[in-house]
Order: C-alpha cells, then sequence, then structure tokens
C-alpha cells in the first residue's frame, strides 16, 4: 500500500506514538501523520507546535509528513488521497473504541483502518498519563522523547 493516514492528538507525541508512526513507515511507502486540532480540549501543545514536534523527532524519515487537521478524519483522508487510516492500540480497552470508529469510518467513506499493537514497553503510555505525571514533579524521561521532555518541563515552568 503506499500511503496511510496516522491520527492523533499527539499532545504531547509520546515513545509509543513514534513506535506506532515508525513501525507503519515498514508496511506504507508514505506515511501522513495528522495532528487532530481539537478545540474542545485544552492541549498543552497548540496543534502547531505539536506538527513542529513532531517534524522534528520524523525529519530523518522523509516519507513521513506531519499536518494539522481537523473535522471529520476520512474527509482529511480522501483529501491526502488516502484510503487506510493506521492506529495503535495499548490495550483491549483501546481496540473496543476504535473498533468502533473503524466501522464508522468505513461506513461513512469505505476507509479501512490497519491496527498496530503498540510494542509492550510503550503500552502503558497515554498522553494523558504522560502530562499528568509530569505536572505532579515526576520524571517524563523515557516516557517521551528526549527533546519533548524539555519542551514540557519549559511548559510547567512558565
Amino acid at each position: 500500500m503506499a500511503k496511510a493516514v496516522c491520527p492523533g492528538s499527539f499532545d504531547p507525541p509520546t515513545n509509543g506514538h513514534m513506535d506506532v508512526i515508525r513501525r507503519s513507515l515498514f508496511l506504507f511507502e508514505t506515511v501522513v501523520v495528522a495532528v487532530i486540532r481539537n478545540v474542545s480540549k485544552k492541549p498543552m501543545f497548540s496543534s502547531g507546535e505539536r506538527v513542529e514536534m513532531l517534524r522534528s523527532l520524523l525529519a530523518a524519515e522523509p516519507r513521513a509528513e506531519v499536518v494539522a487537521f481537523d473535522g471529520l478524519l476520512v474527509d482529511f483522508a480522501r483529501a491526502q488521497g488516502v484510503n487506510v487510516i493506521v492506529k495503535g492500540l495499548r490495550a483491549v480497552s483501546d481496540f473496543d473504541y476504535e473498533l468502533q470508529m473503524a466501522q464508522m469510518n468505513h461506513g461513512l467513506a469505505g476507509i479501512d483502518t490497519v491496527f498496530i499493537p503498540t510494542s509492550p514497553e510503550h503500552a502503558y503510555l497515554s498522553s494523558s498519563l504522560v502530562k499528568e505525571v509530569g505536572s505532579l514533579g515526576g520524571s517524563v524521561s523515557g516516557l517521551v522523547p528526549g527533546r519533548i521532555a524539555e519542551l514540557m518541563k519549559e511548559r510547567w515552568s512558565e
């Protein structure tokens, strides 16, 4: 398959996110990393900041494109010429939710979803937990790429 989209809020990008994105690049020629602009959530980083973080983290991966979007994922995927969505799964609870989303996306636009289980060493990671740990003074090194840990620390000191 030529091209897939890997969507997420990536607030912040975790080592689990990077694992799924990099493994997606083994399956597809191009992976569009789609940063969701979700105005209903209060993000730690703006969508522009998250796009820049991911572009920096994926600078050595010319087949990875990073783009922000809002609206329906299937509309974004169609506009990108993509008919496959890649989603990472950490646990059975993720599968329950993601299967429903995959079925909805297929029903809306005929777009299929490929699930990639997160590597075991990252299976417990979520952006929400990482932010909680860091906001309470815990170390996030090892949970997010090094530069992201620095940016998070800077943000909390503001």
